[in-house]
Parts: structure tokens; sequence; C-alpha cells
């Protein structure tokens, strides 16, 4: 039977491994039955809220809520009454919130009533806000929910997730079910997920690796256990809570290993049920890549890579090899039902060995960006090797080329978009809002690769310091895109062109 929406995976999680544990947070679990059973009172209260068309349309629910159970719970509830969520950290700047708002025109939003309180601040557009403890109550209507899954096809959108925009806008990734069946398939059987499966959850659900733990319970009947988020703080405890919670699969930003490894742990302790170390988000370093894998030799370790475009990922590395660590790290071959093209500068197929942009083409596209057809139109792009049928590839903007082993190597980007701890950021977003500060003339968001930080400069006759530009920020963009350090100028250098001359900044920065 072919898989046409996402929630069969629940349909048929609840009748195969119905009373395995699939969530866990720090306060409360949920099996499969139950989570199906919830889920389904969600969206059955969900269609009956909405207003009766007489064909499917697509209607796009947030979910803004911390982390928790609570949220997938959610999640599953909009996916039966056929719509696509869209995960917000519940922490959302108002600024922030009301572009997102503006562009998606959502149907509702659910909520609790703690974190109702940005929603005060907004222009919701006429979008229904629901109390989870509300929505959650009563019994699903399997004839209406049911009727409703039979309407979705595999090209409908599952969830949206918006990412940072190059124009300062935020930009709604969308992905169709298709994209999530497919790759859920795929991290199943490239990591050999079963019911034994217990992952640790590192990433935001408004980060795209979460799907990896999310979707991959859901078909293995495995369990996702989320890492308490103040845990996170504390690098060298990661390892004890993977132990007492009986971890074997984890699949993290590479800073998350990096803290843990360079803490010293790992040459204190055994992480004997770990089998499984996948990572992605950004470079991994061989140093502390290395330290991983001869603290825990017996783990898998796999190096993935994708945008957010591309339903999480759509290459990986398995590490077969030490590498020094001067060594660039594979990103390896393209997964199952995704191709990689590597196109030079006259979109023409690079040769071995040749820099191009890297190029996706496969399952896993995402459909573009909701309500955004310019920004769409530029990167999701007929594939101009193909001249003889329509072809949708979407252009990465990252740089790459195939080594002597026919791997995929990664060279950077070839725009100011980068990725940092894991979320990818594009400055151009940063620079906007500091420019919203008072006093400030220009500014300038550039990244430090050596020192792994952003800098934000500023042309300015105030003396301004990075607690109080970070608290202005604050408003403006979420905490992960507030810049490390601060270079306050009266004048900024220019081009010839009265352009900001960023090489010239970058490096009084040295």
């Amino acid at each position: 039977m072919v898989r046409k929406s996402a929630v069969e995976l629940l349909e048929r999680a609840s009748a195969l491994y119905g009373s395995n544990i699939g969530y866990e947070d720090y306060s409360s679990k949920i099996t499969f039955e139950e989570l199906r059973e919830t889920a389904g009172t969600i969206g059955t209260n969900l269609l009956a809220a909405m207003p009766k068309t007489p064909h499917h349309s697509i209607k796009p629910i947030i979910v803004l809520m911390p982390k928790s159970v609570k949220c997938i719970i959610s999640y599953m509830g909009i996916l039966y009454s056929g719509n696509p969520y869209v995960p917000l950290d519940a922490n959302i700047p108002a600024a922030r919130l009301q572009k997102i708002i503006n562009n998606l025109n959502p149907e509702g939003i659910i909520t609790e009533a703690e974190y109702a309180k940005v929603l005060d601040q907004v222009d919701v557009k006429g979008a229904k806000v629901y109390y989870y403890s509300e929505i959650s109550k009563g019994q699903p209507d399997e004839d209406l929910i049911q009727q409703t899954i039979s309407q979705v096809v595999d090209t409908d959108p599952i969830y949206i997730m918006y990412t940072s925009g190059s124009t300062g806008e935020p930009k709604g990734v969308t992905i169709p079910h298709r994209g999530v069946l497919d790759y859920a398939d795929w991290v199943v059987n490239t990591f050999a997920l079963t019911e034994q499966t217990i992952m640790a959850n590192q990433a935001p659900f408004y980060f795209d690796n979460s799907v990896f733990e999310i979707y991959g319970a859901l078909l293995s009947g495995g369990k996702m256990v989320l890492i308490p988020e103040q845990l996170m703080l504390f690098p060298v405890k990661l390892p004890e809570f993977l132990i007492e919670n009986k971890i074997n699969t984890i699949f993290w930003v590479p800073t998350v290993l990096i803290n843990v490894a360079n803490s010293g742990i790992l040459e204190t302790v055994q992480l004997e049920e770990l089998k499984v170390v996948a990572f992605c988000g950004e470079i991994m370093p061989n140093k502390q890549l290395n330290m991983w894998r001869k603290s825990n030799p017996h783990c898998l370790y796999a190096n993935l890579y994708g945008p957010t475009e591309i339903t999480d990922v759509c290459s990986y590395y398995i590490v077969d090899k030490e590498f020094e660590d001067w060594e660039p790290l594979p990103i390896g071959k393209a997964c199952e039902n995704m191709r990689i093209l590597i196109l030079n500068g006259n979109d023409e197929a690079a040769e071995p060995g040749e820099t191009g942009e890297l190029c996706v083409i496969g399952s896993g596209l995402a459909l573009g960006y909701w309500g955004n057809k310019e920004q769409t139109d530029k990167v999701f792009v007929q594939n101009p090797i193909n001249t003889n049928y329509n072809e949708n590839m979407y252009r990465t903007g990252d740089l790459g080329y195939i080594n002597e082993d026919g791997l995929i190597m990664i060279q950077g980007r070839m725009d100011s978009q980068i990725k940092h701890r894991g979320n990818r950021i594009e400055l151009g977003e940063i620079e906007k809002a500091a420019s919203c500060i008072e006093g400030v003339r220009r500014s300038c968001a550039l990244f430090d690769s050596e020192q792994e930080q952003i800098v934000l400069y500023l042309e300015t006759d105030l003396k301004l310091n990075s607690r109080k530009v970070n608290v202005e920020l604050s408003k403006l963009v979420p905490k992960y895109m507030l810049p490390q350090t601060l270079k306050v100028f009266e004048k900024f250098p220019m081009t010839p062109n009265d352009k900001i001359d960023r090489k010239q900044l970058q490096a009084l920065n040295k």
C-alpha cells in the first residue's frame, strides 16, 4: 500500500507498537496508542472549528509551545485535520512572529495560556487561538478524520519551517508529505532503527534535524527522549543523561558533540549502549570527532548534509577511517531517492575535482517558500542539464566538488548565509535588526570562521556595548542569531562604489 500522508505512520505505529512509549520529555511520556487517540481528538476539534469547503484546502496551523511531548501531539493532530503544522519557538520575538503571521496567514495557533502573551503584541490576522488544554479534550471522530486523511495527497505540505531570509524577512520552507515519508524510510534503513531504538533529541522542533527523531521513532516503533533544554548548558552532564536513559542513537549538531568532547568527560565514561552518532548542521572538526571515536569505537559515525529545503538531509557519509585534524570530512553520497548535481559557473556538470554549486533533485525537495513565489523561483529551478522535460532542482548556494574517491566534499557558501551552532542564519537579517537600533547609521554582520562567532559592526557616534545591543536585537531576532562580538565605528570603510568594505572590516577584526 502506497502511503500518501505521514499520519499513516502513526496509524501503523498504533497498530503494531501501540503500548510502546514513543515520546518522552522531562515530565511526561506517551505511547503510540495514546498519541493516536489524543492527536485524533485534536484533529477532530480543529475540523469542527474550521469553515467547511467543497474541496480540500490547505490551512497552516502554528504550534507555539516549548519543546515537549505536547508539541508532537499537536503536530500529529494538525496532520489529522489534513493541514500542515508550523513549529515555532515559544520565546519568539513579537516582531519576528508578526512577519511570519503576515506571510503565513495561519488558520489557527495552538498554544498554552502562559505562552499566549506574545500574541497580545501582534495582529494574528484572524487566526483562531486554541489552548492545548482545551483542544485536546474529547474523543476523535473516526469517520471524519479518516475521510480527511483520504483527501491528502503526498505532494501536500506536511510542515512549514521558517528560516532566516536574506532580505531580513523569514522564509517559510514548505515540505511535502512525500519528502518526510521517504526520509523516514531512509533513516530507519540506514541506521537500522527498531523497537529497541532510543534516541536523545537535541534539536529544537523549529530546526529540521528533529524530523529525524520524530518520524524515525514513528516508523520504527522506537522511542524519542527529549533532552531538557537546561541540560544543554552543561555538556559534561550529557553522557550521564545518555547512560541513565539507555540512549543508543543520537543525531546532534556538531557544536554539542564538540562541547562534550572538550569537557574531557569522554575520557572517564563508557557509553556502552550507544550505537549511532550522527551529526549535521555545520562542519564537524576531526579533532573532536576522533575524541568520540577513540572513546566509543563501537559506534557508527555519520556525517549528514542538507539544507532545510531538502527535508533535512540529502547526503551522508559513514565515517570509516580516522581523519587528520586538517583533512576535510566528506559529505559522501546522495540519500535514497535523491540526486546531487555539482554545476560550474556555466550551469554545466562540473568535472571531478572541479568546484561548483551543489544542486539537489528528488522527493525530498521542498515545494518552495510559502507565499513567496519570487524567492522560490530564484532557487527552485529547472535542471539546466535536462532539456527534455520539467525537472525541479534546488540551488543550495553551497560549494563543493567530487574527490578522487567519488565522494562529495563541501567548500563553503556562495553568499552570506551561514550555519552557526546548527542554525541556519542569514547575516542580512541581523543587519536589518541592528539598523533599527536608535543612533545606528549602518550595520554589517560577518562570520569569523576561525573563532566560530558572529561579529557585528555598527557605524554610530554612540557608546554601545554588547549587552545593550543584544537586548535590543533580542526584540527582533532569536537568541541563536545574537552576535558574540561587537565592533563600533564612527565611520565604516567603504569601497569605491560606495558599499561597505566588508573585507576591510573583517581584516580589522584580526
